[in-house]
C-alpha cells in the first residue's frame, strides 16, 4: 500500500526548514503545447516561479539547508558549481538573507568570458566572494575535485575565525557538512505537492519529466513517487553526466532519503530512469536545437526555459514523444526547475540561431 500524502510530510518534518518559496509553485495542462507536439497530455509545475531571486528548483533545497546551516551556527556558506550555476546563485541570495556570507568556487572553461552577466551579475550583486577556477568546455567538474578546494577554503576561513558550511553543488550528495540528503527531502515534499495539486482535479501523473543534474531533485522525485505515487515513473534528462555514473549518484542519493524518512522502500537501481541522449555538445553548450525549443514553448505557452536545463529536457520530452515513449493518454508532468537567468549570457548564441540567415 502507498503512503498518503499526509504520512510523508509528517515524516519530511521532522527536518526543519526556513520558509524563502512561495508554495504551492503553480500547477496547469500545457493544452497547446500537447496539441502541438500531437502526444500525451502535458502538465507543467513551475518550480522556476518558487519566489527566491530569479526562483527555481534550489530555492526548495535551501529551505532546509539554510535552516541546518543556522542549527550548526555557521556564519559562511562555501559551495561551487559551474561558472554561470543557479545553484551557487540561489545559495547567495538564501545565504545573505540570514547574514551568512557566501563563497562560490566557480568552475569557468577557458574559452568562455569571465563577463559579470546572467547568475554571475547576480552574484556580484550580492556581494558574493566569487573564486574563478578553471574547468572544460562541455564537462562538469568531478566532486572529488572541488570538495578539495572547498576543505581549503573552509581551513581558510576558519583561521580568520569563522565558521564556516561546506555543502556540495546543488545540495544533493551527502558531503561536507550537510550530513543529510536535504536537497532531495525537500522534492519528496514538493512531489506530494504536485500530487496533491493533480488530485484536486482528479488526476494521477503517470511521468514526471525534468532535467537532471546534481541528483538531489531526482532522488527526492523517486522517493516522493514509489512511496505515494507507484504507477508513476520519474523521467531524469541528464544535461551533465552519461547515464551510467549518474545514475549511481541519484541512486546513492534516494537511498540515503529513504533511510532519512524510514520509509522502508527498497529502491533499486531500475527506480532510477536517466537518458543521456540529450546531451548534445555537452554541458552548458547551445546549439541551434536548444534555441529552437526555447521559442516553441515561449511561442505556445509564454513559458521561458533556461538553455542549460529545462531546454534540454523539454528536447528529451519531445523525441520521447516522437518515438512513442508514452501513450495518447498518459499524464505527463514537466518540472520547470528554473535557471531562466542564464538566457542572458548565451544571448548572442541564441540570437544566431534564431534571427541571423546566412
Amino acid at each position: 500500500m502507498p503512503y498518503s500524502t499526509k504520512d510523508v510530510l509528517d515524516r519530511t518534518d521532522r527536518f526543519p526548514h526556513v520558509d524563502i518559496i512561495h508554495r504551492p509553485t503553480p500547477f496547469r495542462k500545457l493544452e497547446r503545447l500537447s496539441a502541438r507536439l500531437g502526444g500525451p497530455e502535458i502538465y507543467v509545475k513551475r518550480d522556476d516561479l518558487t519566489g527566491l531571486a530569479f526562483g527555481g528548483n534550489k530555492s526548495r533545497k535551501l529551505e532546509f539547508i539554510i535552516s541546518d546551516m543556522l542549527e550548526k551556527k555557521a556564519d559562511v556558506v562555501i559551495t561551487w558549481a559551474s561558472f554561470q550555476s543557479n545553484w551557487c546563485m540561489q545559495t547567495a541570495a538564501a545565504a545573505r538573507t540570514f547574514g551568512i556570507k557566501p563563497i562560490l568556487m566557480l568552475f569557468k572553461p577557458a574559452d568562455q568570458p569571465a563577463t559579470a552577466d546572467g547568475n554571475v551579475l547576480l552574484d556580484v550583486i550580492l556581494d558574493a566572494d566569487i573564486r574563478i577556477l578553471q574547468s572544460e568546455k562541455g564537462r562538469v567538474v568531478k566532486a572529488t575535485q572541488a570538495m578539495d578546494v572547498l576543505e581549503e577554503a573552509g581551513r581558510e576561513v576558519k583561521t580568520q575565525g569563522h565558521r564556516p558550511y561546506l555543502v556540495p553543488v546543488g545540495g544533493s550528495l551527502v558531503r561536507g557538512d550537510m550530513n543529510k540528503p536535504l536537497g532531495a527531502i525537500s522534492y519528496v515534499v514538493a512531489f506530494a505537492e504536485l500530487l496533491d495539486q493533480m488530485r484536486s482535479s482528479g488526476l494521477e501523473p503517470d511521468y514526471v519529466v525534468h532535467s537532471t543534474g546534481s541528483g538531489g531533485t531526482q532522488a527526492g522525485l523517486v522517493i516522493g513517487a514509489k512511496s505515494m505515487s507507484p504507477g508513476c515513473r520519474v523521467i531524469g534528462i541528464s544535461v551533465s553526466d552519461p547515464k551510467g555514473p549518474f545514475t549511481d549518484d541519484v541512486l546513492e542519493i534516494a537511498r540515503a532519503t529513504d533511510d532519512a524518512l524510514v520509509l522502508s522502500l527498497n529502491i533499486m537501481a531500475d527506480d532510477v530512469t536517466v537518458f543521456d541522449e540529450y546531451l548534445g555538445a555537452g554541458y552548458g553548450v547551445v546549439d541551434k536545437g536548444v534555441a529552437e525549443i526555447i521559442r516553441l514553448v515561449f511561442q505556445t505557452e509564454g513559458i521561458v526555459l533556461d538553455p542549460v536545463y529545462t531546454a534540454k529536457a523539454m528536447i528529451g520530452l519531445r523525441d520521447l514523444i516522437k518515438t512513442g515513449f508514452f501513450k495518447p493518454t498518459d499524464k505527463v508532468v514537466f518540472l520547470h526547475t528554473g535557471g531562466t537567468p542564464a538566457l542572458f549570457p548565451n544571448r548572442e548564441k541564441i540570437f544566431e540561431f534564431l534571427v541571423k540567415r546566412t
